[in-house]
């Protein structure tokens, strides 16, 4: 897979397919269309392109601010890496970008990706004020010599839209299984492992403290039973985020204590998937009830993530 940052990076020399989105998350219904789009593109001897933006056009546009992301531009690359992908472009959306008019866009496309044929919902748009719509983008094809193909959404199980804007609902109350159900795969978190306060230890429960990328969404503050990777090697793991009450802690952190372990990470990348929402945030009004409610929260974990289920613990896209 080539990761290209920039349409006036790349020119390719084989005709190609091409999709548009931001695809953040890379979810179940972005899944399904990315793989028909593979599928098709490589039965054709052809390239199969995804082209997304950052940032988000929602942050650009509307203002918006805080976390927003479910995963790092690179992150969705490999994924869509994952799923057969040979081109990932991520746009810069700036104000060139935004302003630039939908014509002009196609043409980009046409001279930069060799495009003969567009994948896209019949709701999509593209260009200054959205103006190259469907029917637009058809007549286009029509007069420069590429097919518009329309994709069909995936609706989840209960018939609702599959979305990005659902998932982060889901993450900002803790429904991290029904994040889940909507990603095809568990919600995952990465970051170095950084010094913490260290009270962990002192009471017999060590944390590695993660620092995620400032803008990635992180589930609401609780604890949760996990499965973290570290090195390529996976553990299971009891994870608190929260400002930690107890202690009159401040700032939102990420402590994952990994069952069965003793190492010193310090600096290494830690990936936390979030299997289940064992339990709010709470404050003990002692050290030993916090201690008892740790202990539990350990077993009750352990014995969540020790089931058949475990199994089908993997990595994401391949648990959809």
């Amino acid at each position: 897979m080539t990761h290209i940052h920039g349409l006036n990076a790349i020119t390719l020399d084989r005709p190609a397919l091409v999709t548009i989105g931001v695809f953040d998350g890379v979810h179940r219904g972005h899944q399904h269309l990315i793989r028909q789009l593979v599928q098709t593109a490589h039965a054709a001897d052809r390239l199969a392109v995804a082209l997304t933006l950052f940032p988000h056009p929602d942050l650009v546009l509307s203002g918006l601010s805080g976390r927003y992301y479910l995963m790092t531009p690179d992150q969705k690359a490999d994924q869509l890496s994952a799923l057969g992908v040979d081109v990932v472009v991520t746009q810069p959306f700036d104000d060139t970008t935004r302003h630039l008019h939908a014509a002009d866009f196609v043409d980009a496309l046409l001279t930069h990706l060799h495009m003969a044929e567009l994948w896209i919902t019949a709701d999509f748009a593209l260009g200054y004020q959205r103006e190259g719509d469907f029917n637009f983008l058809q007549a286009q094809g029509a007069a420069k010599g590429f097919r518009v193909h329309e994709l069909t959404l995936l609706d989840g199980d209960d018939s609702s839209k599959i979305s990005s804007t659902a998932i982060r609902a889901a993450l900002n109350n803790g429904q991290v299984e029904q994040a889940a159900a909507l990603l095809g795969h568990h919600y995952t978190v990465s970051g170095l492992v950084v010094q913490g306060d260290k009270r962990g230890r002192t009471i017999g429960f060590p944390t590695a403290n993660v620092d995620p990328w400032a803008e990635q969404v992180i589930p609401a503050n609780g604890v949760y039973a996990c499965v973290v990777t570290l090195d390529g090697e996976r553990f299971l793991a009891v994870t608190n985020i929260g400002q930690r009450p107890t202690f009159n802690g401040e700032g939102i952190r990420i402590e994952a204590h990994l069952l069965d372990f003793d190492r010193d990470i310090y600096g290494q990348m830690l990936t936390v998937e979030f299997i289940a929402r064992l339990r709010g945030e709470q404050k003990f009004a002692t050290i030993d009830a916090l201690i008892a409610q740790i202990g539990a929260d350990r077993e009750q974990a352990r014995q969540l993530l020790s089931t058949a289920a475990q199994s089908k613990l993997s990595s994401p896209l391949q648990s959809s």
